[in-house]
């Protein structure tokens, strides 16, 4: 990150460098994460919850945060691009529908790492448990998908691990009013 940092360097009439400022600016934030990550504050969902900025604007404050171990890896071509392509497919089949779609799904994050859903209709996803039997249908779906039964894993991975293997960090399932349910993707 520093030589990134150096090369867009610009001089200014003081004859310091505008990159050499930036990368101490952003070496004193990664000095501050590696103390806040040595304090083990970094996976505690109850500090993320702080931290999430999407909080109040795209789904209200999550009544649960959990985490899920995946049982699959992050697979080596997961990129930006590709997460960002997931769910404009997602996104692409539900307006395909004859129907007005049920949820809004939608990615978010510097490396849009965050999935977010959110019922379009009152009654939607509103419990934990219709969140829960949401994601269910969501695994049956992707258990469905040609990469599972290649890797032979439709009977293990879940809709989750399929988030893992595409290297989304976090999932977000909202009733778009006052129930949010947050899962922490490790």
């Amino acid at each position: 990150m520093f030589d990134a940092v150096m090369r867009h360097s610009d001089t200014s009439r003081t004859g310091r460098t505008v990159g050499r400022a930036l990368a101490f600016k952003y070496l004193g934030r990664a000095l501050a994460l590696g103390i806040f990550m040595w304090l083990g504050l970094a996976g505690n969902p109850a500090v993320a919850a702080v931290n999430d900025r999407h909080v109040g604007y795209y789904y209200p404050e999550p009544a649960q945060i959990e985490e899920y171990d995946a049982r699959a890896r992050r697979m080596s071509q997961a990129t930006r691009r590709t997460r960002i392509g997931f769910i404009v497919g997602i996104v692409d089949q539900n307006l395909k529908r004859p129907f007005a779609p049920p949820v809004s799904v939608f990615v978010k994050g510097d490396r849009a790492e965050k999935m977010i859903i959110v019922a379009n209709s009152p009654g939607r996803l509103d419990t934990i448990y219709r969140v829960r039997a949401y994601l269910a249908t969501l695994t049956s779906v992707a258990r469905a998908m040609p990469i599972f039964g290649e890797l032979q894993v439709e009977d293990v991975f879940t809709f989750l691990d399929l988030l893992k293997m595409l290297g989304f960090t976090q999932l977000t399932v909202s009733d778009g009013n006052t129930f949010a349910h947050q899962i922490l993707i490790k």
